[in-house]
């Protein structure tokens, strides 16, 4: 089901709408609207993505300071090489 649409009247540089021109001429999109909104769906999921990783950034300064950390006796526990602690 598709939203509402508003129709909105917006200025662009000459370097954007020859990138616009070129992906509808493309067959990529069927009109410049569908370039601008599928353009603003990708921001969208961009800033969503920024915000998911400032969030989790967050979460791990709150954790507390890193623990020593050895990549030998790591890999060997991975690979089943150790005895599993108990």
């Amino acid at each position: 089901m598709m939203s509402a649409m508003k129709n909105t009247s917006i200025i662009i540089s000459d370097e954007l709408g020859a990138f616009i021109e070129r992906e509808v001429a493309s067959g990529r999109y069927a009109s410049a609207s569908e370039v601008v909104r599928d353009s603003l769906r990708l921001l969208e999921r961009r800033a969503l993505e920024r915000e998911q990783l400032r969030t989790a950034i967050l979460a791990g300064e709150e954790s507390g300071p890193a623990e020593p950390f050895d990549m030998d006796e790591f890999l060997t526990e991975l690979r089943g090489e150790a005895p599993k602690r108990a």
